[in-house]
């Protein structure tokens, strides 16, 4: 369950989008806008900006392109026409319904919201321009300003390069582990971001100067100020946006200071841990690697499962910091996690919410087990607290006014010799646990 994109069923045949976020109007300076070419192309539209970026960028990437990129153009009501067409899918209505729910069960964001609604402002809010693997084009959307043209295509090309030599659908494809889906988009948005930087006259040079980068980073931050369905949205969106951007580009920088850029799309993270955690990927050893194992939930005693997927490490912490409202708290608390599986259940009394993750030890799992207690009673306003055994914990949420009353229960298990926290957020009218917990499977 990712916010970039919202649904993951729609980046099967989706394109790698071009999104305003990451441009480099909220990062350069007026030289940077001296420096975009504005003269008319010659082969094609845009075609000097392509003869102008391509060499730079294979030379950089230590790749070549196997065929010729192609470029067109696409007026903002086409790019609106393909947006809408991408959400209306059964599988993207199926996928945005269960993340929905969910995201409403766990408090991030409104119990009104629609996030279908939301994702198509945000969409033709800042799309400038996209790569359609599908297609294999790249589209720039007619009367964008000269700077992000210019800054779109030198991000854009970096996709269609990387299509040459990774499967791009394939990935777009794995939606039933969002947390690896999103760890892969993170490095493909992450080596597009980075390399639009790099070879910018003005930013360039100054990725080079100490600091650099994250003064950068919080630029591309700033400037979303100006952008109102963004800004706007609830954070967990506005976070989800941003991660395969800036996170990403974190990672690249991290990566080709240790090794050679051409084998980055040979390798890619498995998991936003891995993504997050020096340690998780850059092992001296590949196979002392941290990979997440999987975990296997039973069918509920009551209900239908109508969503299941990964949340990651990445969302554990968004969940954790809603809430409580600390990030370093939250960025500990999530840090051991080492793999989850969640399921949406639909049953006659509401919606219910069964989260399993697994954790490095045992250490790890109890500072979970507390730290999400704490955020599940700021969620329900501090629902009353009552203790029962050992490593169990019971909230009780009284009705709101869009709400039922809910229970919530968290427990810290022994599963396959592993530690696990099992959480479960159900109405209050369910009073026997939704799933048996015995039944429930961790694996590699």
């Amino acid at each position: 369950m990712r916010l970039l994109p919202l649904d993951a069923s729609t980046r099967r045949r989706a394109p790698i989008r071009r999104l305003a976020v990451t441009s480099l109007c909220a990062v350069l300076t007026v030289a940077a806008v001296a420096a975009c070419r504005d003269k008319p192309a010659t082969d094609g539209p845009y075609a000097d900006l392509v003869a102008k970026y391509v060499p730079k960028i294979e030379r950089e990437m230590g790749l070549t392109f196997k065929t010729p990129p192609r470029l067109e153009t696409r007026s903002p009501e086409e790019v609106a026409a393909f947006v809408r067409k991408q959400l209306e899918t059964d599988k993207a209505r199926q996928s945005l319904a269960g993340q929905e729910g969910a995201y409403r069960i766990l408090g991030l964001i409104p119990d009104t919201m629609q996030l279908a609604g939301l994702l198509q402002r945000l969409l033709q809010e800042q799309i400038v321009g996209y790569y359609d693997p599908a297609t294999k084009v790249l589209y720039v959307v007619e009367g964008a300003p000269s700077v992000l043209i210019d800054q779109t295509v030198s991000h854009e090309l970096v996709h269609a390069l990387q299509d040459q030599y990774v499967a791009i659908d394939s990935i777009q494809a794995q939606v039933e582990d969002a947390d690896r889906q999103s760890a892969a988009q993170a490095v493909l948005e992450g080596q597009a971001v980075f390399m639009q930087l790099r070879v910018n006259a003005s930013a360039g040079p100054m990725l080079k100067m100490p600091g650099g980068w994250d003064r950068i980073r919080d630029m591309i931050r700033d400037g979303q100020v100006g952008m109102p369905v963004f800004s706007t949205a609830p954070r967990a969106v506005r976070e989800g946006l941003l991660f395969p951007y800036l996170g990403g580009a974190d990672f690249v920088r991290r990566f080709i200071t240790k090794r050679p850029e051409a084998e980055l799309l040979a390798d890619l993270p498995i998991s936003t841990r891995q993504i997050l955690n020096e340690s998780a990927y850059f092992a001296a050893d590949r196979t002392a690697r941290d990979h997440p194992v999987s975990v296997t939930l039973p069918a509920p005693r009551i209900g239908t499962v109508i969503y299941s997927n990964t949340l990651g490490e990445f969302e554990t912490r968004l969940i954790l910091v809603q809430h409580i409202k600390d990030a370093s708290s939250a960025l500990r608390a999530a840090t051991g996690v080492d793999g989850d599986r969640f399921a949406l259940v639909r049953t006659t009394q509401g919606d219910a919410l069964i989260w399993v993750s697994v954790w490095e030890t045992p250490v790890d799992a109890a500072d979970f087990l507390e730290t999400m207690g704490s955020a599940a009673r700021q969620r329900y306003d501090l629902g009353r607290r009552e203790p029962l055994t050992g490593n169990t914990r019971r909230y009780d949420a009284p009705a709101g006014q869009l709400r039922g009353a809910r229970t919530v229960t968290m427990s810290l298990e022994q599963i396959d010799g592993r530690p696990v926290v099992v959480y479960m957020d159900t109405p209050a009218a369910i009073t026997t646990p939704l799933i048996d917990i015995t039944r429930v499977s961790v694996g590699n």
